[in-house]
């Protein structure tokens, strides 16, 4: 059940336009100040993951992983997606708190 939360609610957060997608897109998320939560697939390849988690560390911007891109993409209406960045404050702390308990 703690899975379909949080990917409704990641699905809610794209609707409203408050996420994006993509590695470099992120990454000038993160740089720019503009990212408020990262999520990150498991299965992501082992640059992505560490060019991620370093910019997530370096910036201080809380991360949460996901069991796989197929996942993450469902939930947001794509195909596979490795990386994904809430935007806005509210969704990513309550997005937070599902994936914690998830």
């Amino acid at each position: 059940m703690r899975s379909n939360q949080w990917m409704s609610f990641l699905g809610l957060a794209n609707r409203a336009r408050k996420i994006i997608s993509g590695e470099e897109l992120v990454v000038k998320a993160i740089q720019n100040g503009k990212a408020k939560l990262i999520i990150l697939s498991k299965d992501a390849s082992t640059n992505t993951a560490k060019k991620i988690t370093d910019k997530c560390k370096f910036y201080n911007v809380p991360i949460q992983y996901v069991e796989n891109r197929h996942i993450l993409g469902k939930s947001i209406g794509k195909e596979a997606r490795v990386v994904v960045a809430i935007l806005e404050e509210g969704f990513a702390k309550k997005l937070l708190t599902l994936l914690e308990e998830f």
